[in-house]
């Protein structure tokens, strides 16, 4: 039955203040958004390219022409030769080359740095950008090695800016829908084993340009051969799947198939990384037979296998074979440039496979990895 009003509690004089002093300020928060916010949310993202020795650049490159919310304002490199092919290639205006990254970022004032450098120069650019605020997306993997991995947080933190990992392998339908089975319908309970099998036939065999091939051959400015090229997506995915656990052990064996195209490089590298009840086996390889990104999990229960980038088949215990529905990510999520513009933007704080979270623990991982196949023990870890 309802109160009469003689009945119902008395609103205390400080409750009907704080009452007046929302209503005072209530109408602020409905006011529409400034024009200067609106055109900052709707303009093109400025972007630079800082390198153009990752062969990545290319399908990249192609990508942001084709968009009217990027503006590509500048491209550096050390190389002149790469600079004008680059250009000619693309049609930019001799304006936008830049032989020196500070001079770019001072004349262009990019808000995001992508950056298409060996590894081993991750840790010089970021610092550059930091230096200037400028917010940054390497390609994988984040860096050669673990203290170069902390030295690029540590410039992060000081120049206030995100800095973001691309794997390809982060914007697969597959694996959103393998992480959605895990982490928000349990499928099976606790995951228990994580095989990933990434490579290909090798960077020489499947005609990767000149100044790209260099480096991934070079044990420094790649950080290994196939066991930082190809190892560090199985160590990011398991990272991403376990929630940024850190592994108890780390032991791999590293190979070379072929010592005549790699001889200064592993080709063939295999990771086991223990867990706390669970085991993740990253199989990195520049010998399958052909392209190959495919993931299996394995949970008490049931099992999710992901092959490329759609499809997703689970088995759970006494059941038959499914197929299961690869839903596409949310618009901000799908592709990297999506991810870049949302970060920098505002409307997302990088998580997951992209975070530099993650990717510090994969520093560790691929480090404590090489450690492991020099001397054929794992090393204490971490």
């Amino acid at each position: 039955m309802p109160q009469s009003v003689s009945s119902r509690p008395a609103v205390s004089r400080r409750t009907l203040i704080l009452l007046a002093a929302w209503l005072m300020v209530a109408p602020l928060s409905l006011a529409p958004v400034p024009a200067a916010a609106q055109a900052a949310e709707t303009r093109p993202l400025r972007i630079a390219i800082a390198g153009l020795v990752h062969g990545h650049v290319r399908g990249h490159m192609n990508a942001m022409v084709k968009r009217t919310d990027i503006e590509l304002v500048g491209v550096y490199d050390a190389d002149a030769g790469l600079r004008e092919k680059f250009a000619a290639t693309h049609a930019i205006d001799a304006a936008k080359l830049f032989a020196d990254l500070d001079r770019l970022i001072t004349t262009t004032k990019p808000e995001a740095l992508v950056v298409y450098t060996d590894t081993f120069d991750h840790l010089k650019v970021i610092e550059i950008a930091a230096r200037h605020g400028v917010h940054v997306m390497v390609e994988k993997p984040l860096a050669v090695s673990t203290a170069h991995a902390k030295a690029i947080a540590e410039a992060a933190r000081r120049g206030r800016i995100q800095v973001l990992v691309n794997y390809e392998t982060t914007w697969y339908r597959s694996h959103r829908a393998v992480w959605r089975l895990m982490h928000q319908e349990k499928t099976g309970g606790r995951i228990r084993k994580i095989v990933a099998m990434d490579g290909h036939f090798g960077p020489k065999e499947i005609g990767t340009q000149p100044e790209f091939f260099a480096w991934l051959s070079d044990p420094v400015r790649n950080g290994a051969g196939a066991l930082y090229d190809f190892g560090c997506y199985g160590a990011n995915i398991a990272t991403w799947l376990l929630d940024n656990a850190r592994p108890l052990r780390v032991t791999a064996v590293t190979q070379t198939h072929k010592p005549a195209i790699y001889a200064k490089v592993d080709d063939e590298a295999t990771i086991v990384i223990e867990y706390d009840g669970a085991q993740a086996i990253v199989q990195a390889s520049w010998n399958w037979p052909d392209h190959r990104k495919d993931l299996e999990v394995y949970t008490e229960s049931a099992a999710a296998w992901a092959t490329g980038g759609g499809a997703v088949r689970t088995k759970l215990r006494g059941k038959p074979m499914a197929d299961v529905p690869a839903e596409d990510w949310p618009v901000d999520e799908q592709n990297a440039l999506n991810y870049l513009t949302a970060v920098v933007r505002g409307r997302l704080v990088p998580s997951g496979p992209t975070s530099l979270e993650n990717n510090l623990i994969v520093s560790e991982i691929l480090d404590a990895a090489r450690e492991s196949a020099r001397t054929g023990k794992p090393p204490a870890y971490p």
